[in-house]
């Protein structure tokens, strides 16, 4: 039913919602895992189909969020990190909240995506009092 509705669009907001929020995080992740098994392709590649629709945009980040949350916080941090101008407000966020949690993961999936730690990639991007906090508090999960 969910596949049919997602392949021809013919869902309401209510519905995909009422998916999300009415099960236990370990039912989410069961059916995230069915839909793929069956289907062959992540449900979160369905929700790509229409990549300016705001609503699909913020359901696929709580089903990475909640189902596979160490990849979705490096893509954050990675995100935060790129370009010429770093997003503070992410990187403070995901590293100061996340230090006494799972860190330690977190940076060992940045390495496996980017061939390069968490701890150098802050090192070459930040500079001053801030890169001083970030290491310390990576150093701590090192």
């Amino acid at each position: 039913m969910l596949h049919e509705k997602m392949t021809k669009k013919a869902y309401s907001h209510e519905e995909l919602i009422w998916i999300i929020t009415a099960r236990s995080k370990a039912q989410l992740i069961a059916t995230i895992s069915h839909y793929k098994n069956e289907y062959g392709k992540s449900i979160i590649k369905d929700l790509k189909s229409d990549r300016k629709n705001e609503f699909l945009v913020a359901l696929r980040a709580i089903i990475r969020c909640t189902c596979y949350p160490e990849k979705y916080l490096e893509k954050v941090i990675r995100l935060a990190i790129k370009g010429l101008r770093i997003d503070a407000n992410s990187l403070t966020r995901i590293v100061t909240t996340r230090a006494e949690v799972d860190l330690k993961t977190i940076e060992a999936v940045y390495y496996k995506r980017n061939s390069m730690s968490l701890k150098q990639a802050v090192n070459d991007h930040t500079s001053g009092d801030y890169k001083t906090m970030l290491i310390a508090l990576l150093g701590n999960n090192a």
